[in-house]
Order: C-alpha cells, then sequence, then structure tokens
C-alpha cells in the first residue's frame, strides 16, 4: 500500500484529504508542519507528498524543496488558497510534480496523484534504462544495423512520428527506447502498449482512460495511457492489430493531440511523441481494408525497417557470443567457447523467432553446459510440431498430440481467413479466450 504523507495545519482539511485518500486504497501520514512533514520524509516509507502553501513554520516550498534533495522520485503536489500564475511557476520551479488552488474538487486531486505516481515509476525504469543505456551502442543485438542507428541519431531530437517494421523478435521496442532516450523527452515517460495483446473491448479504456461512471465498475477517474505519456513517448506495438473503430481516434490524437476519456465530454490535451511498430505489411493491410489508410500515412513519416536475422547471419555467432558471456555471468558461470561443430549449427539455423529466439536458445545451452565448450547436444532448436514427421514407431501419445496441433493449426488459419485477420472474432468462434488464441497464433507461427 502507498504511503502519501499530508502537510496541511488545518486539521478539518488534513482529515477531508485524508478519508479522501484513504477511500481510494492509499495509506495516508499527517503533518501539521512543515518540521513534522520533513521527519516524516525519512522516517516514512512516502510514495508521494501533498503539501499546502501556508504553514505555521514555513512555507510549503521548503517541503517541496526537502523532498527534491533527499528523494527526487517522490512527487510533490503544492495546494494553495492563493493561486497564481507566479506562484504555480515558482513551485513547478522549485521541483513540485503539480499545482491545485483551493477549492478544488477531489476527483481531480486524486487524479493527479494517481498519474504523478505513474510517472515516478516510470521515471525509476528509465533511470535503470539509462543506466544501461550506456552499453547501447555497442550492444551486438545491433551489431549489422548501423544504417538504423544513423537514421535513429537524425530522428530522436525531433518530434516526428516514427514507423518501426519488422519481424516478431527483430527487436522493434529496442529501437523505439534508443529513440526515445536519445531525444529531449529522455526525462520524461515511455509507455509501451501491445495492441494485439488488449481484447478490443478493453483497449480504448486502455489507451484513454475512463471518467468515474462511464460504466458499471468505473468508481474513479482512471488515466490511459495517452495521459500517463504527456510530456513523453508512447510505443504502440503491433499497432497493424488495432482495430478499425479505434484507429479513426488514434488519427485525431496525432493530429490534433487531443482526445475525450470514456464517458467523458471534457477534452484532454497532451504533449507526446508517437512510435508504432508492426511486423506485418501495412500497405497490404491498408489494400484489405484493414487498416485505415490515411493512419498509415501519418504513422508513416519516418519508416525504420529492421531486417531478421536470416538476411544478416554474418551477426548470428558475435550475438551468440555476447548472449553467452550475459548469461554466463548471471548464473555466475565461466563463460564456455562455442565448438565449431556448434558454429555451423547456428549458422545453418532458420531463426524464424529472430534475436530472441537465439537468445533463448543460447540461455538454455548455458544452462546445461557444464564444460569449457558449447556442443551441439547443448542446443535444443524448439519447432513447431505441426511442421514434422512423426515415426512410425511413435507412440499414441505423441501421435495424439501429433493431431491434435495439425487439426488446431488448419482450423485457426480457416477462421482467420474468414474474419479477415480479426483475431477478436476469430476467438469468439472458436470459443476460446483472445490471450489463448494469441498464443497458439505464436506457437504455430501463422
Amino acid at each position: 500500500m502507498q504511503t502519501i504523507l499530508i502537510v496541511e495545519d488545518k486539521q478539518s482539511m488534513a482529515d477531508m484529504l485524508a478519508r479522501t485518500l484513504e477511500s481510494e486504497g492509499y495509506a495516508v501520514c499527517l503533518a501539521l508542519t512543515l518540521k513534522d512533514g520533513i521527519d516524516a520524509l525519512s522516517s516514512e516509507d512516502i510514495s508521494a507528498v501533498i503539501t499546502d502553501l501556508k504553514l505555521p513554520d514555513g512555507d510549503g516550498m521548503e517541503m517541496v524543496k526537502a523532498v527534491r534533495e533527499g528523494y527526487p522520485f517522490i512527487p510533490a503536489i503544492v495546494m494553495t488558497a492563493f493561486g497564481s500564475i507566479e506562484i504555480a511557476v515558482k513551485a513547478i520551479k522549485k521541483g513540485a510534480y503539480d499545482f491545485i488552488t483551493k477549492p478544488f474538487d477531489p476527483d481531480h486531486l486524486i487524479l493527479l496523484l494517481k498519474r504523478a505516481l505513474g510517472e515516478q515509476t516510470l521515471q525509476k525504469e528509465n533511470l535503470v534504462f539509462k543506466h544501461e543505456f550506456s552499453k547501447f551502442l555497442k550492444m551486438p543485438e545491433i551489431i549489422g544495423l548501423s544504417n538504423i542507428m544513423e537514421k535513429i541519431k537524425k530522428v530522436a531530437p525531433l518530434k516526428t512520428t516514427v514507423l518501426v517494421l519488422g519481424e516478431s523478435g527483430t527487436g522493434k521496442e529496442l529501437v523505439a527506447r534508443a529513440i526515445h532516450h536519445l531525444s529531449q523527452r529522455t526525462k520524461n515517460s515511455f509507455i509501451a502498449i501491445n495492441c494485439a495483446a488488449i481484447p478490443k473491448d478493453l483497449i480504448e479504456n486502455e489507451i484513454f482512460g475512463h471518467e468515474k461512471g462511464a460504466f458499471s465498475g468505473a468508481a474513479e477517474i482512471k488515466p490511459g495511457r495517452f495521459e500517463l505519456a504527456d510530456r513523453g513517448t508512447i510505443f504502440l506495438d503491433e499497432i497493424g492489430d488495432m482495430e478499425l473503430s479505434l484507429q479513426s481516434k488514434l488519427l485525431r490524437v496525432l493530429q490534433e493531440s487531443e482526445f475525450e476519456r470514456v464517458g467523458g465530454t471534457k477534452t484532454v490535451h497532451v504533449d507526446l511523441r508517437v512510435i508504432a511498430a508492426s511486423n506485418k505489411n501495412l500497405e497490404k493491410e491498408v489494400s484489405g481494408g484493414h487498416f485505415r489508410e490515411d493512419l498509415f500515412y501519418r504513422l508513416n513519416v519516418f519508416p525504420v525497417i529492421i531486417p531478421p536475422l536470416r538476411e544478416r547471419r554474418e551477426d548470428i555467432i558475435p550475438l551468440a557470443r555476447h548472449f553467452i558471456g550475459l548469461f554466463s555471468s548471471e548464473m555466475n558461470k565461466k563463460a564456455p567457447k562455442l565448438s565449431p561443430e556448434s558454429e555451423r549449427m547456428l549458422l545453418g539455423n532458420e531463426w524464424r523467432g529472430n534475436t530472441r529466439e537465439l537468445k533463448n536458445i543460447i540461455e538454455r545451452a548455458v544452462i546445461l553446459c557444464d564444460g569449457s565448450e558449447l556442443q551441439p547436444e547443448h542446443f535444443n532448436f524448439v519447432k513447431c510440431n505441426t511442421e514434422e514427421q512423426i515415426g512410425t514407431e511413435a507412440p499414441l501419445s505423441e501421435i495424439a498430440q501429433f493431431a491434435v496441433k495439425t487439426a488446431e493449426k488448419s482450423r485457426i488459419e480457416t477462421v482467420l481467413s474468414q474474419t479477415g485477420g480479426n483475431k477478436s472474432r476469430a476467438a469468439e468462434i472458436l470459443k476460446v479466450s483472445y490471450k489463448t488464441l494469441l498464443t497458439k497464433i505464436k506457437d504455430y507461427r501463422l
């Protein structure tokens, strides 16, 4: 449970705020003076601070300063009855997350607090990413992608929308994060959402959020991913799987930088950069009527195409050696070498799963290897059973499993063809969950 520190000298106001926050599931720590508030920072596990501007023994700005200097990840919200642009600017410059003028709507404060806490988590993640990012330019995952790195460096400082195209496992999110990190938005949020992993009846709510009372169970305002990405970057992965009805709303955000939450009428304005990615040929999707042409052109301002691993086989062995070192270090083992036979085996594999498949295979091999050299028997190249032949002496259980998977694959292919690739509709026809269908599509490489 997250604890919110309230620094407010009026007991009635402090009690009202405490009740409001506790009803939202937060724990509350009350401080009636500046001194008590600063002491609470060091003695309690505080997630966020809400402080009044006028305190009996000091100024709320001093509270903000104490938070910024000692606890930079804790967001501080300043409240005052003496609101003005000058005070708001001063509060923000001192390091406040935001500024709210009394009297205020408690729902507005809760929304502000939730957004602040969401960004707090993302800032911590970004810090970890930045620490690791110093190695980025030397990472073997981008060996052979020097042209892509040049593109990334050129487009990163701009607000230009980027479309990253490539097969599954080629590192599209890695490229998106690189663009964000090298941009002027690097201090703000990087929000990723997989458009294929969320059912169509939930994705609009996930992206745009909802108002209190928008539907049964909507007991509070929920900010969506676009609000959380304000002043930062939003990464829309597998954009080709987004429903047509939602594509028009996304187009408006790209054009106008505004939207309404589900069930709301108030327009929300955002300043963000959009990076989209897809493993589909979006031009074919447009021709087939599954993707809006105007949205495609709006997204395709600056395309970045990542080639599959099989088209850059010179990168396979350097990549494998990198992953061997990485996993050996994690397992506290001396890094084994690749035997010549193992190298030939790696070079001969099709790598339909690209870098992700190579990484997983190397991890398993390092676990199995107890010696100083990785041999062919340490590698387990997983293939889809529907593409393998069953031996004449195979047990009945294996034959049955093969038959089931063959039938499943054929049925899924047929239904997907009937629905024009609409996975949500296909899941309904097949009477399985959306997530189950996605898993099987991935397993059967459909």
